[in-house]
Formats: structure tokens, sequence, C-alpha cells
């Protein structure tokens, strides 16, 4: 059973959200939240695998939340929900650990899917605004892509071939086809992808890939 907590502001979002989280048997909304600092309270009081949290919302936003869930102890996955009009905060909140987002207008079965891949420890974006998303607000010229090159140049080079393709978004399956591997091997540099660049996710790792200029 995976364990759900929805911050969202609206409270008819989130209705609508709960109901539909509740169509699946495999999923359970043990919380609900209506600002930040809220569902931080409400993580530390439940057990949540995946939260799904706006980002624009009172007292404390979604990315201020997103840190903070993920420091807890045992920490939550975040999806983030977003609109268009909110592209650089949803850098922001995958900077921050979320493990993807997912844009309000998302189908409902989309939006179910993204919960189970997340909470199998996949990264999930938006593939309308995914790579808009990181070409438009990571750029090359940022301070922080000095560190990514040195980071990504301690990787081995098929560390760094698994690396390109986890940033263009593959899964563990397409990464195995596109370089002729078993899945099971990829999965173990992954792994140890994450645990060299000090990512805690794949969408995080994707991200430093591409200050390193990995495409």
């Amino acid at each position: 059973m995976i364990n759900v907590l929805v911050v969202d502001d609206d409270a008819l979002v989130r209705l609508g959200l709960v109901d539909l989280l509740s169509t699946d048997p495999g999923l359970t909304v043990v919380a609900e939240a209506s600002d930040g600092l809220a569902a931080v309270e409400q993580a530390s009081l439940h057990r949540v695998d995946i939260a799904l949290v706006d980002v624009r919302m009172p007292r404390m936003d979604g990315i201020t939340a997103t840190r903070r869930l993920r420091a807890l102890p045992n920490p939550p996955r975040v999806i983030t929900l977003t609109t268009f009009d909110l592209d650089e905060y949803v850098y922001d909140a995958l900077a921050a650990g979320a493990d993807g987002f997912l844009l309000k207008d998302t189908e409902p079965r989309e939006i179910i899917r993204a919960v189970h891949v997340v909470a199998d420890g996949h990264g999930m974006l938006h593939p309308a605004a995914a790579r808009h998303l990181i070409d438009h607000f990571h750029r090359a010229a940022r301070p922080e892509a000095l560190e990514a090159r040195a980071r990504v140049k301690g990787l081995t080079p098929r560390e760094t071939d698994v690396l390109a393709r986890l940033a263009q978004g593959d899964s563990n399956a397409e990464i195995a086809t596109a370089l002729g591997m078993r899945e099971s091997t990829v999965k173990a540099h992954v792994s140890r992808i994450l645990n060299a660049l000090g990512s805690g996710n794949r969408v995080q790792a994707a991200l430093l890939a591409r200050d390193a200029g990995l495409e």
C-alpha cells in the first residue's frame, strides 16, 4: 500500500485529488494539508510514501516544503503540482529534492501512474514540459556548472553513458536497451551514480548532468 499526502491550498483541488487517488486500491490518502507548513507537520505524524505538493501556497510554499519534507528522518518522495506559468518554481522544486512534477491538468490515470512510478524509485517529469524546464533554467553558465563537471569527472566512462541517458529521462529498461546492458546492471550503475554525485534521486542527477553539459 502506498501512503499519500495531498498538499494544496485549494480545497476543491485537494478534494478532487483525494477522490481520484481513492479509486486505486493500491493507494491510501493518509493526510491532507493546505500549505507547506501543515504538510511538514502531517508528514511527521504519518508514514507518508508520496507527497503531492502544490508550488504556490500561503505560509510555506511548495519549494520550501519539499526541502523540509526531504529532510525528515523518513522522507516521503515528492511530486510537485504546477501549471505552465510556474516553470522557474518547478525547477527550484526539483533542485530542492522533488522526484518530479505534474501539470494540474494531467489526465487522471497519469496522475495515478506517476504516484506508482515515483513510489518505485523513479523520477516523473511531465513529457510536454520537462526538457523546456531544464533547458531554459539550467544554464551551463550557472555557478553550479563547474562543480557539476568536476563531480561527473569522477564517474567511469560507462557510468557517464548511463548518466547521459538518465538525463534524457530514460527509464532503466530504456537505458538497458540503448546501451546493450541488463536492466539489473543499469540499476546498479544508477545507484553508484547517485552515491558518487551526492544526488538524492534520479531527477537531481539529471539536473546535475545537464549542468555538466551531458546531453
